[in-house]
């Protein structure tokens, strides 16, 4: 698989992965909204080729999140819909660079789910996973209800995990299973149990059961400020693929 056909295709399953309330396909570029939680979710997505004159694509990107009361943000990979010089337009119009992310890809072979603590496993979204999730992200109650429409909404095989230990959740994950791919969302530690394997405990067992279910290949999105994340994605054998990275407009 090429290059770009592989960012192409890691770009359609994240967003499968979660799915936005609304969709509008625009010119060969996906315009996400759900009512501001999170930027993905949020975003232009400019992946395919576009037709359209671009600085009247940028205005009615504009018009039509403004008047949705949310930031207008793009979503840049290297593909940016064909269009090579789009980040420099969009620089010149005042967007911002935010979030740069690395998307990174292991091979699945032999995975060892070998675990001293509890796991819970639940292949739909389960309120006592979703809790505690809500619970380890600090998610406000203003965006719990519209998370719950969109991992609700997910089409693909799930799997949400949580797992237990001192008697209570120390970490929880989510994976997300389509065409031989697993995708590792989700994957966060309690703040006082950080740093003793649980993150990773939690990516072995999601990774297991892709292998179980047919997947080949596993894949994951993390910030490139995230060093602790990194460094675990890189001894579990990660390799980074491509980046990619917000533009900004308040």
């Amino acid at each position: 698989m090429s290059n770009s056909a592989l960012i192409q295709k890691l770009e359609e399953l994240s967003m499968n992965a979660l799915p936005a309330l609304q969709t509008l396909m625009y010119d060969g570029w996906i315009l996400r909204f759900s009512e501001g939680y999170t930027k993905r979710a949020n975003s232009i997505n400019p992946i395919y080729s576009s037709n359209e004159d671009m600085k009247r694509k940028i205005e009615n990107n504009e018009k039509m999140y403004r008047e949705n009361n949310l930031r207008v943000v793009y979503k840049m990979t290297p593909l940016v819909g064909g269009l090579s010089n789009l980040d420099s337009v969009l620089e010149k119009n005042e967007y911002t660079l935010e979030g740069e992310t690395s998307v990174q890809l292991l091979p699945i072979f032999e995975i060892d789910k070998t675990a001293a603590t509890n796991v819970v496993i639940y292949y739909n979204l389960h309120e006592n996973w979703f809790h505690n999730f809500c619970i380890l992200n600090n998610i406000s109650e203003k965006h719990q209800l519209t998370l719950k429409k969109m991992l609700e909404n997910i089409v693909s095989a799930s799997c949400f995990i949580l797992l237990i230990d001192y008697d209570s959740v120390v970490a929880c994950g989510l994976g997300v299973l389509e065409d031989e791919y697993i995708g590792l969302f989700d994957i966060v530690s309690h703040e006082k149990y950080r740093n003793q394997g649980y993150g990773a405990e939690v990516i072995r067992h999601l990774i297991h059961w892709g292998k179980e279910n047919g997947a080949k290949n596993a894949y994951l999105q993390v910030e490139l400020n995230n060093i602790p994340a990194l460094n675990l994605y890189s001894k579990l054998g990660f390799k980074e693929q491509y980046r990619y990275w917000y533009r900004i407009k308040e």
